[in-house]
C-alpha cells in the first residue's frame, strides 16, 4: 500500500514521523506517542498507547518504525473521513470551543506539535480555508479543506506545506489505529 505513495507524500510523512520520533532513533515508542498526544491535550493511558503501537507494529518489537508508520498513513489516506473524525479534529484546533479556529488557536496547536510557523504562514493557512472572509475557520470551512486534501485536489504553496504535514499527522492522531481518545 505504501508503494502507491508519491515521493512528496513520503517526504511529508517522514517529517511527521520525526515529530513523533523525539530522540531520532528511527522508532516511535509509547513514551514518544504519549508525549505528542499530551501536547495536544489528550491523556491516554499507557495501555491505550501500547494498544495503538501494537496495532501498527508489524514486526512485534514494541515500537513503530518508519515503514510501519508509512503503511499506517497510506491506509489512513485511503480511508474516508467520518463525520465524527472530522468533528474530533476540529475540536483539537478549536481550543475555546466557540465553533471557530482562530489564527492564535491554529498557531497554538502547531507549536504544540513542534512546528514553529511565522505569522505570515498562519495567516496564509487561515486565508486558504476562510471561505466567508471572517478571519477564522468555521466547521464547514474546516470540512471543505480536509475533504479537498483527502481527494488530492488541494495545491499547496511552500508557506502552507508545513500545515499539510500537520493535518496528515492530526488525521492520524484523531482516530489513531481505530482508537477514539479524542472524545470527552
Amino acid at each position: 500500500m505504501a508503494d502507491q505513495l508519491t515521493d512528496d507524500q513520503i517526504s511529508e510523512f517522514k517529517e511527521a514521523f520525526s515529530l513523533f520520533d523525539k530522540d531520532g532513533d528511527g522508532c516511535i515508542t509509547t513514551k514518544e506517542l504519549g508525549t505528542v498526544m499530551r501536547s495536544l491535550g489528550q491523556n491516554p493511558t499507557e495501555a491505550e498507547l501500547q494498544d495503538m503501537i501494537n496495532e501498527v507494529d508489524a514486526d512485534g518489537n514494541g515500537t513503530i518504525d518508519f515503514p510501519e508508520f508509512l503503511n499506517l498513513m497510506a491506509r489512513k489516506m485511503k480511508d474516508t473521513d467520518s463525520e465524527e473524525e472530522l468533528k474530533e479534529a476540529f475540536r483539537v484546533f478549536d481550543k475555546d470551543q466557540n465553533g471557530f479556529i482562530s489564527a492564535a488557536e491554529l498557531r497554538h496547536v502547531m507549536t504544540n506539535l513542534g512546528e514553529k510557523l511565522t505569522d505570515e504562514e498562519v495567516d496564509e493557512m487561515i486565508r486558504e480555508a476562510d471561505v466567508d472572509g471572517d478571519g477564522q475557520i468555521n466547521y464547514e470551512e474546516f470540512v471543505k479543506v480536509m475533504m479537498a486534501k483527502k481527494e488530492g485536489k488541494e495545491k499547496r504553496e511552500h508557506a502552507t506545506r508545513k500545515g499539510q504535514v500537520q493535518k496528515n499527522l492530526l488525521e492520524g492522531l484523531c482516530n489513531p489505529l481505530n482508537h477514539n481518545l479524542w472524545q470527552k
